[in-house]
């Protein structure tokens, strides 16, 4: 007899920022910030369909045959330089109706976001180099077991996707997934405990899939699209992209309780005020 298949959300993730702790910097974003994050969307397997028909519609209405690429459409350059041959109205329009897509589709924004300074702040003198993680790691674990406990409480197993990367890379991430299955979270348990985190028998039980998907997935191109925002309201929750979507209600932290949040909600790691 056929076994039939688990109900599951999907969690898309992206990057943003160098993974290594101690960067070199390079050339500084206009706004100062400097991040690792890991992030993108969640939702109901049910919605994928949705999800990507509403993709479609906005590209043909634009005429768009490259994937939708957060930095590239904000400075309006590459295969989004076209823009600013746009009338005023038209940039406008653009941009406008590149929110609504965002803002129907079915899914919700998660990430964990960690502030280098403020991190290496906490944890440079504490830990010998070659016993520091990457940020991916603790990016990793944080967002995937939140959003496995989300999935949990709606009786469904979670699959992971996030955006391909080179070979070591996706190697990695992949390890972290595996051992996140068999060992459980890596934190020390003194420490975390205050997040209520899963057990290792939760997350086995709830953790389903792990895949790499290119750029030209849709659903990549939407969690690119969703990262920003989410990574810029950690240091301004008045900055417009972020704060449309908390009040369209287009975050994690809108389908929770205000006490959930601690547990559940966009984590910002060494955001120390």
């Amino acid at each position: 007899m056929r076994t039939s298949l688990p109900k599951t959300y999907i969690l898309c993730l992206d990057d943003s920022g160098a993974r290594h702790p101690t960067r070199k910097v390079g050339r500084q974003a206009e706004h100062g910030y400097d991040w690792f994050a890991l992030g993108g969307i969640l939702f109901d397997e049910d919605k994928e369909k949705m999800i990507r028909q509403n993709h479609r519609v906005f590209c043909e209405k634009w005429s768009l045959e490259v994937p939708l690429h957060s930095s590239e459409i904000r400075a309006r350059a590459s295969n989004f330089a076209f823009i600013r041959t746009l009338e005023t109205r038209e940039q406008s329009r653009f941009y406008e109706e590149l929110y609504c897509l965002m803002r129907d589709i079915p899914v919700h924004g998660m990430a964990c976001v960690i502030d280098r300074p403020g991190y290496n702040a906490r944890y440079l003198k504490k830990y010998d180099e070659d016993k520091r993680w990457l940020l991916c790691k603790s990016a990793f674990n944080i967002c995937v077991e939140r959003a496995a406990k989300i999935a949990s409480t709606n009786d469904a197993k979670l699959r992971v996707y996030i955006e391909r990367a080179d070979k070591k890379t996706d190697r990695l991430i992949k390890e972290y997934f595996i051992e996140m299955r068999e060992q459980g979270m890596p934190f020390a348990k003194e420490t975390s405990k205050k997040y209520a985190p899963s057990s290792t028998v939760d997350l086995a039980h709830s953790l389903y899939e792990f895949r790499t998907k290119a750029k030209s997935s849709p659903l990549m191109q939407l969690a690119d699209l969703y990262l920003w925002p989410l990574c810029m309201g950690g240091y301004n929750s008045e900055c417009r992209p972020y704060k449309r979507l908390s009040e369209d209600e287009k975050l994690v932290d809108n389908m929770i309780s205000e006490a959930e949040k601690n547990s559940l909600g966009i984590k910002y790691y060494c955001f120390d005020k």
